[in-house]
């Protein structure tokens, strides 16, 4: 049973990595769309190693053994290691999750627990001319900068849409428009979050465009300003395909 296990969980992981990397978009809620190649790679390599075990049981099964042979094979340590036990078996249902069930993705609970992740400081150069467009597509990151950053305050009375999901803010109650961020995968993922006014919070985990200006607080074009938005209004969206970057949003195929 134990080789049997073995080539079983290395088929089924195989799988299940070829199909949530080829045939879904699932694979973005635990890695970076780069890393696709490698998931790809991946699951070729252990399904070829699966049917090399398959193909090594299948030979060792048809050679012919003596029986003094088989007296060895069963009784060198006393007693016979052939067999696993059948709890090994359970490691099979993380393979078929990836079949069958999508762990869920990364939400407000995450981000509720974590620091908000550090805005890089952008130079003076870095910051072009808004457009005219109103409102104004911004990412939270770029959103921020020009909040406390832009010593032109270009942001000033400009209306702006963010895009994010709904986070709690906790005891002191209120909601953050939120961003999850890979920089490789799932495990060092970062949050960047602006706190919304003027609207009670919609449940924990609903993507939104949120459409408003900045909330005054703190002198404008410094780290006192409150990253915050004034909401006028927002309407809920599907959730993207890029969900873990701080992008602007592309629409689900």
């Amino acid at each position: 049973m134990r080789r049997l296990a073995q080539t079983v969980l290395l088929a089924l992981i195989g799988a299940g990595l070829l199909h949530t990397a080829l045939f879904t978009d699932l694979y973005l809620r635990y890695v970076k769309e780069g890393l696709r190649p490698v998931l790809i790679a991946s699951g070729v390599v252990l399904l070829l190693l699966g049917a090399v075990n398959a193909v090594l049981d299948l030979r060792r099964s048809e050679a012919p053994h003596g029986p003094h042979h088989e007296y060895e094979h069963q009784h060198s340590h006393g007693h016979d290691h052939s067999h696993a036990p059948k709890v090994a078996w359970l490691l099979a249902l993380p393979a078929l999750s990836l079949l069958l069930y999508a762990p869920p993705a990364l939400g407000a609970y995450t981000a509720a627990h974590s620091n908000g992740k550090p805005v890089a400081t952008a130079p003076k150069e870095r910051f072009p001319t808004l457009p005219a467009t109103s409102p104004l597509p911004l990412t939270l990151t770029g959103f921020t900068q020009r909040v406390q950053q832009d010593p032109t305050l270009a942001i000033k009375g400009r209306q702006v849409q963010l895009t994010g999901f709904v986070t709690p803010a906790g005891a002191g109650g209120g909601w953050y428009l939120t961003r999850i961020i890979f920089t490789c995968c799932a495990a060092d993922s970062q949050t960047v979050k602006v706190r919304v006014h003027g609207t009670d919070a919609p449940p924990a985990n609903t993507w939104l465009a949120v459409t408003g200006t900045w909330h005054p607080e703190g002198r404008l074009g410094t780290k006192t300003a409150e990253a915050a938005l004034d909401v006028k209004e927002s309407h809920p969206i599907a959730q993207p395909v890029n969900a873990y970057t701080d992008d602007l949003p592309l629409t689900p195929s």
